[in-house]
């Protein structure tokens, strides 16, 4: 499925993503993940900078979700799709690690790449845009700044 360019300037506003993933064991494992970036049309890859724990899940079943959020907003989505992992032997590693080191400017280290195609995307709007339709997103933007103790 292709990433609009809406999802694209949320991937690109959102500081975090969530990559979800399951054991061999049926355990699901969620872990936020920092340098991200959407790929080509229909992928996003994530440096694997410390999670063991999703390598091998993906290794073992490659159904993964993804959901970033704009925190301020509340908006964002959610994405599904089938994902892999890719190492240093791989010929498209040195690709997306460019991507990647531009996010981390080589502060970070990582061996692998997790790559995962969009199989489905979904919106996630914070309940207060449906609870109260008339919510603009500037009064969003206001609220959440006095919830999360931002100073304006």
């Amino acid at each position: 499925m292709k990433l609009t360019n809406d999802v694209k300037k949320y991937i690109d506003k959102s500081v975090l993503c969530w990559l979800a993933t399951v054991s061999s064991e049926g355990i699901p494992n969620v872990s936020p993940k920092e340098v991200f970036q959407y790929y080509g049309n229909d992928k996003i890859i994530i440096a694997n900078i410390a999670s063991p724990q999703s390598k091998k899940n993906i290794k073992y079943n490659e159904n993964v979700c993804v959901s970033f959020i704009d925190i301020l907003i509340q908006k964002g989505f959610q994405l599904k799709g089938k994902a892999r992992v890719i190492d240093k032997m791989s010929t498209e590693f040195e690709e997306m690690k460019t991507i990647l080191l531009k996010i981390t400017n080589g502060d970070f280290p990582f061996s692998t790449i997790f790559e995962v195609t969009a199989i489905s995307v979904k919106p996630i709007i914070a309940p207060k845009y449906i609870l109260y339709p008339e919510t603009t997103e500037k009064e969003q933007v206001k609220s959440a700044k006095q919830a999360y103790g931002f100073n304006e």
